[in-house]
C-alpha cells in the first residue's frame, strides 16, 4: 500500500514499515497523513505474514502534529481528536510496533509516537508536548502516556512546560528509551525488529495483548478527560490568537 503520504512498505520476511512522507505538511496531521495512517494499520492487521512493524518519518521529522487548520477547526468547536483515533493505532495493532523517531516529534505526533511497543529517540532532534503552548491542555492523551513512558516528573514538566527536548537532554535526564544519533535510529530499530520477527506470531499478538493492556484499559478515562479540559480551553480568545501568531500565515 502507498499514497503521497504514507508508504508501507515490506522490509524483510515479517516486517513492515510504515513511512510518513507528507512533505506539504511537515508531516503534519494533514487529511492525507491521516487516511494514509488508518489504511496503514489497516491492512498490517488483515496480513498474516507480518510479525512487526515500524512506524518512521522522513529526513528530520517525525510527526508535527496537529494543522494550523484542524486547531482552528477545534477552537471554534468543529470536530475534536478523537474524530481519527490516532493515537490508539499502534496501541491497538495486534503485532508489535516501533516508533524509529528519527526526526522532530510534536505534539501530537510525538505522543503517537509514544504509544508504540518500542520507541527509538534521536539525540539530534526535538521533541514537545507543546499543547499548552498554544493554550490548549494536552490531549489525545498526553496526559497518560507521557508520566507513563518518561516518569511522573518529567512527563509532568513536558506538559507544563510545553518546551523542545532534544533527543540528547532527553538522554541526560535518565530516560528509559534508547537515544542514538539520527543515522542510527533505523538500523537500531531493523535490528530490534529482526529479533521479533524470529519470534512465533502468535506469541508476539498474546504478549502485546497483556504488556498494553494497562493503557488500553485506561486510554479511554483519560481522553474523556481531556475532551471535557478541551471544552474550557480550546475556545479561549487567547488560544485562537495564540495558534494564529505561533502558525503564522
Amino acid at each position: 500500500m502507498s499514497n503521497e503520504a504514507v508508504q508501507l512498505q515490506v522490509l524483510e520476511d515479517g516486517i513492515v514499515a510504515i513511512k510518513m512522507q507528507d512533505t506539504e505538511s511537515r508531516n503534519g496531521f494533514s487529511d492525507a497523513l491521516k487516511n494514509g495512517l488508518l489504511k496503514a494499520f489497516a491492512e498490517i492487521e488483515q496480513n498474516k505474514d507480518y510479525r512487526v512493524a515500524i512506524l518512521t518519518g522522513y529526513d528530520s521529522y517525525f510527526c508535527s502534529g496537529g494543522t494550523k487548520k484542524e486547531l482552528i477547526d477545534f477552537s471554534n468547536g468543529v470536530g475534536d481528536f478523537m474524530d481519527i483515533d490516532l493515537q490508539s493505532l499502534a496501541l491497538k495493532c495486534p503485532i508489535p510496533v516501533i516508533s524509529a523517531m528519527q526526526g522532530h516529534g510534536i505534539g501530537g505526533g510525538f505522543v503517537m509516537g509514544l504509544f508504540a511497543d518500542f520507541i527509538i529517540l534521536s539525540r539530534e532532534s526535538i521533541y514537545a508536548a507543546n499543547f499548552m503552548k498554544y493554550g490548549f491542555t494536552p490531549g489525545m492523551g498526553a496526559t497518560l502516556i507521557l508520566p507513563h513512558r518518561f516518569g511522573e516528573q518529567l512527563g509532568t514538566e513536558m506538559m507544563f512546560s510545553a518546551r523542545n527536548y532534544r533527543g540528547g537532554e532527553l538522554e541526560q535526564r535518565g530516560i528509559g528509551i534508547p537515544v542514538v544519533p539520527r543515522e542510527q535510529v533505523q538500523a537500531r530499530a531493523l535490528e530490534l525488529a529482526r529479533s521479533l520477527a524470529q519470534k512465533p506470531r502468535v506469541s508476539l499478538i498474546t504478549l502485546k495483548e497483556h504488556t498494553t493492556s494497562y493503557l488500553r484499559s485506561n486510554l479511554g478515562q483519560y481522553t474523556d478527560k481531556e475532551l471535557e479540559m478541551h471544552k474550557k480551553t480550546f475556545h479561549l480568545p487567547e488560544t485562537k490568537q495564540r495558534i494564529n501568531a505561533l502558525f503564522g500565515n
